[in-house]
């Protein structure tokens, strides 16, 4: 993988964006694709949209969200500690006990998520998980008035963790759902601008999907795609605890994962099927047989309905602060999608 593109995955985990706050990740992601694209621009909804060979049919969408879990300011008391409301699917066992950092009109703040030392907690408390209503943030601040002048109701907080390696080609972090893909796309992108494509190519990071999946549904009935591709993440079962009669096995480090079940178009999936095993591009099959819980499930749906895929990127520990994915099968996810769009013609 390109230092320069690894170095704006940095950048972008990096970037606080929370579902409803995610304007600064949609224009760095802008100001990376501009070089490459015909046409770049943000819908009212704050979806980032970059285009490429417009006009030609079919009009292909490739669609990953950018933004992530989080918290939100909700009630600052007298001694200036901070309740908080959660943004998407967040664990109330993994909130105690985090640095964190605020994202207010005058810049990021460091803060900690607070907990009553366990020689204090009585011997009930001990088995309780906390309830979100229960723990604060410290800003260190002396009381309400300080902590006023510092943040806001309504600013937004995320995990203070770090971008890392881990183990050769491995990488640990927050929000790798879904800016791992979001990144997948945007190296699409790259690799397709120099190519002489049949279709036209729609790459939108999507915004607000943690809470119902609704950027992709208005980007969707706004571009009006004849096929339509979700990159996302989904969950690798090679750990503990799993059960893979209930769950499936899915391994990081074994390829890009392709969906198969009602919410996937029959000719995609098998298209997608036959450019892995032709480039020789290790793939991995996920079984879902309902909506999948991503932006395919509302591309799927929009208008007269849509020719709809899934392609997925291994994640070990989803919506925690120490996802784990491969940076190899980003790279076999790129080759994939590039492959599939090259070869694309009617569905």
């Amino acid at each position: 993988m390109e230092k320069k593109s690894l170095e704006f995955f940095k950048k972008l985990i990096t970037i606080i964006s929370p579902s409803g706050s995610e304007e600064e990740a949609v224009n760095l992601w802008k100001e990376e694709v501009k070089e490459f694209a015909q046409k770049v621009e943000t819908d009212i909804h704050g979806n980032g949209i970059a285009v490429l060979n417009e006009g030609k049919t079919p009009k292909v969408m490739l669609a990953a969200h950018i933004d992530e879990i989080g918290y939100m300011v909700k009630y600052i008391d007298r001694e200036g500690y901070i309740s908080f409301s959660t943004v998407g699917g967040v664990d109330p066992q993994l909130i105690p006990g985090h640095r964190v950092r605020i994202k207010t009109r005058k810049g990021e703040l460091p803060g900690v998520i607070g907990k009553k030392a366990i020689h204090l907690l009585e011997e009930e408390e001990r088995k309780k998980i906390p309830k979100v209503e229960d723990l604060w943030v410290d800003i260190g601040v002396k009381d309400e008035e300080e902590a006023k002048t510092k943040v806001e109701i309504g600013d937004v907080i995320v995990v203070d963790t770090a971008f890392d390696s881990l183990n050769s080609d491995k990488i640990v972090g927050r929000g790798f759902d879904d800016k791992a893909g979001v990144f997948v796309i945007t190296e699409v992108l790259k690799r397709l601008s120099d190519e002489l494509l049949n279709a036209s190519l729609y790459t939108v990071a999507t915004v607000q999907e943690e809470i119902g999946l609704r950027g992709a549904k208005t980007s969707a009935y706004g571009i009006s795609p004849d096929i339509g591709l979700a990159v996302d993440a989904t969950f690798a079962t090679d750990h503990p605890q799993i059960n893979k009669k209930r769950d499936g096995d899915i391994k990081i480090g074994f390829g890009p994962v392709i969906a198969k079940g009602p919410n996937i178009n029959s000719k995609v999936f098998e298209l997608l099927l036959t450019v892995a095993k032709e480039e020789k591009i290790p793939y991995q099959i996920e079984a879902i047989s309902r909506g999948t819980g991503t932006d395919a499930n509302v591309i799927q749906l929009t208008r007269f309905g849509v020719a709809t895929g899934l392609v997925s990127i291994p994640l070990r520990y989803m919506h925690t602060p120490v996802e784990v994915i491969s940076l190899e099968d980003l790279e076999n996810t790129v080759k994939l999608l590039k492959a599939f769009i090259l070869r694309v013609d009617k569905i």
